[in-house]
């Protein structure tokens, strides 16, 4: 983002708004060539950069990754993103550290720091590009259902969402002599398991976890008879239950929330781990036809969260990673069959309708179609029997 960016393209009554309410982000020392930006849109740094005018109140996703000098490669490093809730006119101030290659935000705990930048602003301004307010109705779309309390919760604790891992080894070795002490074997390795099983066990550092919410590995109640389990196998409503009780019991719909902060931190985070979590959830809430029937307005929410977010979603999208093995469109189909059935709430019904053709007609997908016809069969012999 330079300091030529400009608000033409907005209309003036909101431009003003902005500027007298909009809080600012005062980003100093970040250096020329980061890659920087804040919700759907990014920019490269230019020279003059120093931070972001005019931001709508609210939650807002800022996200950035550093870059080599020319004379090293240029190579990008690994993005990172933060969660940030602005009021009205607050300011925000950050200073870029070259050791960490992160953004410090300290400084924004001491006051007369923030009084003395507030001073300033106006001298400021010309280095300060302005919100693209392009993108806000996109934005907003996107994280309805996402409050500042569920982000803080979902979040690390670091408040950093890294698209790495930062894993350390489960056992530390402090000296050399705790390495000179681990078996050793100096022969050559065999196959890459026995390479990767040399290697040490890594976890992930403390406090750089995402905290999602806990999908259970059984899908059915303890001491379950062989027809339960075989009932909640197929149908996920207990597991979705166990779910919205463990972590959204008083607000069930913060669920939808999940489902949005963690799309929001694959597709503009890099953060994998978001998308197979996004993927968990979304079979949870699909494939749960007794929790279809009785919530109606979960699933009035989930169909308007996945409008947003299968619209704004890149089209290689869908062939690089969601398409891999059916997983959407077989997800979906279960989906709108058990919004079809018996029991299900009229208005429900019909939405879902409506959505599998907004679907059918904008990605061409058949979702009356049985997935299943072009799989191989696999034809059991008694034994003892061959076939020529």
């Amino acid at each position: 983002m330079s300091s030529s960016s400009s608000t033409v393209d907005m209309d003036p009554d909101v431009a003003l708004r902005l500027f007298e309410e909009g809080a600012t982000l005062v980003l100093l020392g970040v250096p020329r060539g980061t890659e920087l930006g804040i919700d759907c849109k990014s920019w490269q740094v230019g020279p003059r950069f120093r931070g972001v005018k005019m931001i709508p109140p609210g939650l807002h996703f800022l996200h950035y990754c550093s870059v080599n000098s020319p004379s090293c490669g240029g190579e990008i490093g690994p993005k990172t993103g933060l969660f940030l809730t602005l009021k009205p006119r607050e300011i925000l101030l950050a200073n870029w550290d070259p050791k960490e290659e992160d953004l410090d935000f300290s400084a924004s705990k001491n006051e007369e720091e923030v009084s003395r930048v507030r001073a300033t602003l106006r001298e400021l301004d010309p280095y300060l590009g302005p919100y693209p307010y392009e993108v806000m109705r996109k934005w907003v779309s996107l994280t309805d259902r996402l409050s500042e309390e569920l982000a803080n919760d979902l979040q690390p604790l670091s408040g950093r969402v890294c698209a790495f891992s930062d894993v350390i080894p489960e056992t530390p070795f402090t000296h050399t002599k705790d390495r000179a002490e681990q078996p050793r074997n100096d022969t050559e390795c065999q196959s890459m398991r026995e390479g990767l099983d040399r290697l040490p066990r890594m976890k992930q550092r403390e406090g750089t976890e995402l905290r999602f919410s806990v999908i259970p590995e059984k899908t059915y109640p303890p001491g379950a008879t062989p027809a339960e389990i075989t009932q909640w196998s197929l149908d996920l409503s207990y597991a979705l239950e166990t779910v919205l009780e463990t972590n959204h019991r008083l607000q069930p719909l913060n669920l939808l929330g999940e489902l949005q902060f963690a799309f929001v931190c694959f597709l503009f985070g890099n953060v994998y781990e978001g998308f197979e979590h996004w993927k968990r959830v979304l079979t949870l809430l699909c494939r749960s036809e007794e929790a279809m029937r009785k919530r109606k307005d979960l699933y009035l929410g989930l169909i308007a969260v996945l409008y947003h977010q299968l619209g704004e979603i890149p089209p290689d999208f869908f062939v690089d990673i969601v398409s891999q093995n059916n997983f959407l469109t077989s997800t979906l189909q279960d989906f709108f069959q058990f919004a079809s059935g018996a029991g299900v709430d009229s208005t429900l019904r019909k939405r879902a309708e409506k959505f599998k053709a907004h679907l059918t007609k904008k990605f061409r997908w058949d979702f009356d179609a049985d997935l299943d016809d072009c799989d191989p069969v696999v034809v059991e012999l008694p034994e003892g029997v061959t076939v020529d």
